[in-house]
């Protein structure tokens, strides 16, 4: 008997049904780019800005000897690694555990899987519900132990500390001891003070100036209180001298 010879058809390659786009293959992790900017503005304003600079430096300051607190201002976040569209960019942002340095976004998975611990947001009249809504849910989802929202326009300020999975109310905020950073909060009128544990406040950058300029002219007076009397000490001496009195073996009382 003569064998006979099945026949396969040949394996054709699927097809994509009509009208529908090949899926492109997925872009490995290592090729995602994750944006340094969002094309948005710092601040909205110049009281906005002046803000933000004198918590994030305040702050800086608090922990200058502390080489292992990383201190932010509108840096962008990355929480999860291959997806650059979940980001978000505090006002302030400080994270405890990691080396301060320059960064042109912060990518947790690079620093020990580390969310910011403390997350600073100062609102300006462009800032809406909606957004502020969502900022609230990202913090709270990616790990964000303490929240601090500030409107210099109407003088409030809330907070919110982790409990457990959720962002709780901090019931009352005036007198409030942030937990992580050991800061004072206070509303004097409409505006928001920061008092470090020593109890000095947080100031500006001009107000820091100023303050180190009246330290150098009280300096200078003291110098030159100190040469004149350095000078009429010397006066004196050169009379004694005139009146044969040597200066150097007269008993001081």
């Amino acid at each position: 008997m003569t064998a006979t010879a099945t026949h396969h058809p040949p394996t054709l390659p699927a097809r994509t049904p009509p009208g529908t786009a090949p899926l492109p293959n997925p872009i490995p992790r290592s090729e995602i780019i994750y944006p340094e900017s969002d094309g948005k503005p710092m601040a909205d304003n110049t009281r906005q800005f002046t803000y933000i600079v004198t918590i994030q430096g305040g702050i800086a300051a608090l922990f200058a000897d502390r080489p292992d607190v990383f201190v932010a201002g509108d840096l962008l976040w990355y929480p999860v690694e291959g997806n650059n569209k979940i980001r978000a960019a505090p006002d302030i942002m400080v994270v405890f555990g990691r080396p301060p340095g320059d960064r042109g976004a912060y990518l947790q998975w690079r620093e020990d899987g580390l969310a910011p611990q403390v997350v600073f947001e100062v609102l300006s009249p462009g800032n809406t519900v909606a957004e502020m809504t969502r900022k609230f849910r990202f913090y709270e989802q990616y790990g964000v132990e303490e929240y601090y929202v500030y409107d210099p326009d109407r003088g409030s300020l809330d907070g919110w500390i982790r409990r457990g999975e959720h962002l709780e109310d901090v019931p009352e905020m005036a007198g409030w001891v942030s937990p992580r950073l050991g800061i004072r909060f206070s509303l004097e009128g409409l505006d928001l003070v920061l008092y470090r544990p020593d109890g000095r406040r947080f100031e500006t950058f001009l107000e820091l100036e100023q303050r180190a300029e009246a330290e150098r002219q009280r300096a200078e007076a003291e110098r030159q209180r100190a040469e004149a009397e350095r000078q009429r000490a010397e006066r004196l001496a050169e009379r004694l001298r005139a009146l044969g009195v040597d200066p150097d073996t007269l008993e001081m009382d």
